[in-house]
C-alpha cells in the first residue's frame, strides 16, 4: 500500500516524527485513514518567544536546524476529533496521530491537502525499502 502524505511545517513535523506531538490541527476533514508520510515544508513557524515558551511547558525544545522541503517521517492517521484534551489540540479539527517515527530525509514537493506521493518520491521510498 502507497500511504499518502501530507505537508507540516516545521518544528510541528519534527514533534510529530518524534513521537511527542499525537494530533495535528487543521481546519478541514478528512475520511482518509492509514499510513501517512510526514512532508515538512519549505517553511517553518517563527520561533517567536510564545512558541517558545509553550514548547517549553511541553518539556521539548526542538533542534535549531530543522530539515525543510521533504518527508522527514510517517505516522497513521486513526481518527479526526473536534474535541481533545491534548495540551497540543488547538482545534477545530484533529488529526490523531499514532506510530510515527521519523525517516530518512528525501526532499520532495508538499501539497496542500492529503496527497499522494508522484512517481519519483514512490521510487526513492522503495529505494529505501519504506514502501514495497
Amino acid at each position: 500500500m502507497i500511504p499518502r502524505c501530507i505537508s507540516i511545517r516545521q518544528p510541528w513535523a519534527w514533534l510529530i516524527c518524534s513521537g511527542i506531538k499525537p494530533i495535528e490541527n487543521r481546519t478541514w476533514e478528512t475520511a482518509y485513514r492509514g499510513p501517512i508520510l510526514i512532508h515538512a515544508g519549505l517553511k517553518a513557524e517563527k520561533r517567536d518567544p510564545d512558541l517558545m515558551k509553550f514548547l517549553k511547558a511541553q518539556g521539548t525544545e526542538p533542534p535549531a536546524e530543522l530539515e525543510l522541503g521533504g518527508i522527514v517521517g510517517q505516522a497513521n492517521l486513526v481518527d479526526v476529533v473536534k474535541v481533545s484534551k491534548s495540551p497540543w489540540f488547538f482545534g477545530p479539527l484533529g488529526f490523531v496521530l499514532a506510530n510515527a517515527k521519523p525517516l530518512p530525509f528525501i526532499p520532495s514537493k508538499g501539497q496542500l491537502g492529503i496527497y499522494y506521493p508522484d512517481k519519483d518520491l514512490i521510487a526513492e521510498l522503495r529505494k529505501k525499502g519504506i514502501i514495497k
